[in-house]
């Protein structure tokens, strides 16, 4: 953890970036219905743009906090890391989490003031249904396998593409369309537009994507070992980290 910043300008930058993810998702979404009734186009539309801006927030972030956005990927890294000297303590853990879910609770206001919208009104959008859960836990699953699968093999330098390739990605193959995020789910019951998940909805949605965490983690000793111990940097590892752990011919 030397390798990073302090760590309020780490909580700071983990609540900015789930905050701007947020805004992104939910304001896209709403831009989209404004400007066409065709559902596919909507997603298409809410798709790209949650690409184009989670890729560059984790490129501007992950140097300061390792960009996690993300409760479940925090967690994960502090599960991973928990007997490292330099992983993620419990201290850093209860920190960058309620930073996360203020930034996603924050951002969604801040899409829905943008589009004229009651700044908070509870989503009205029912996602209740064991498919949908299916869909978070495999989305989930795939977003850690991915994000520790890179700081494995020394390529989390690829995040910043290869995470959002994946978002993007399951936005579409999966049925819930991907929030496999715990705060940003959280987030976006507070908007009653194209993005929202009803309130009743988000306790089970964040129980799946737990579990998706689970079995990512499963996947990720089946395929490649038991996991190194892995910090906050493990999505976008500090230059001077890297250079010192990447394999030889990198």
């Amino acid at each position: 953890m030397t390798d990073l910043a302090p760590l309020g300008r780490r909580a700071a930058a983990e609540a900015v970036g789930t905050a701007a993810l947020v805004a992104v998702v939910v304001g896209s979404g709403i831009q989209a219905t404004e400007l066409s009734s065709d559902v596919g186009v909507q997603l298409l539309a809410n798709s790209l743009a949650t690409v184009f801006g989670l890729g560059v927030l984790i490129a501007l972030l992950g140097p300061i906090s390792g960009a996690h956005f993300n409760p479940v990927v925090t967690l994960t890294a502090w599960w991973t890391g928990r007997e490292a000297a330099e992983g993620l303590n419990l201290r850093e853990v209860a920190v960058y989490i309620p930073a996360q879910l203020a930034g996603a609770v924050g951002g969604s206001m801040l899409a829905n003031a943008m589009f004229a919208q009651p700044v908070v009104k509870w989503s009205t959008h029912d996602r209740s249904a064991g498919h949908l859960w299916l869909g978070e836990v495999v989305a989930t699953a795939g977003l850690v396998l991915l994000i520790f699968g890179l700081a494995r093999t020394g390529r989390a330098h690829f995040a910043p593409v290869a995470v959002a390739s994946w978002i993007g990605a399951a936005y579409w193959f999966t049925s819930s369309t991907s929030f496999a995020n715990p705060a940003v789910t959280v987030g976006r019951a507070f908007t009653d537009t194209f993005t929202g998940i009803a309130p009743s909805s988000v306790a089970p949605f964040i129980a799946a994507q737990l579990l998706g965490a689970a079995v990512g983690v499963g996947l990720l000793v089946a395929l490649f070992g038991r996991p190194a111990p892995a910090g906050a940097d493990v999505v976008v590892p500090h230059v001077e980290h890297e250079l010192t752990t990447a394999p030889s011919g990198q």
